[in-house]
């Protein structure tokens, strides 16, 4: 599974969700990538993510989309989607 990040500097949900993604990564070996979206506008558009931020994208090993969440979220419900698609 890899996950796609996209923010921004200016985001207050992204800086509040940035200590949750650091206790995350600490746990589980994860596959992100990190996108911000004043600067990755090709990136954006492939995904069709605009400026309602965070934007958190899950891919299987394929490159399928099999979630994608907006705003900021628990670390609760973060880790069940991890759990529930870390072989996929």
């Amino acid at each position: 599974m890899k996950i796609l990040k996209f923010g921004a500097v200016w985001c207050p949900g992204c800086l509040v969700m940035s200590k949750t993604w650091s206790t995350l990564t600490s746990e589980y070996d994860l596959d992100i990538e990190n996108y911000d979206i004043d600067y990755d506008e090709e990136v954006c558009e492939k995904w069709n993510v605009d400026d309602t931020l965070p934007v958190y994208i899950f891919l299987d090993k394929n490159g399928n989309e099999i979630e994608r969440l907006i705003g900021e979220k628990s670390i609760t419900e973060l880790k069940k989607i991890i759990e529930e698609n870390k072989d996929k």
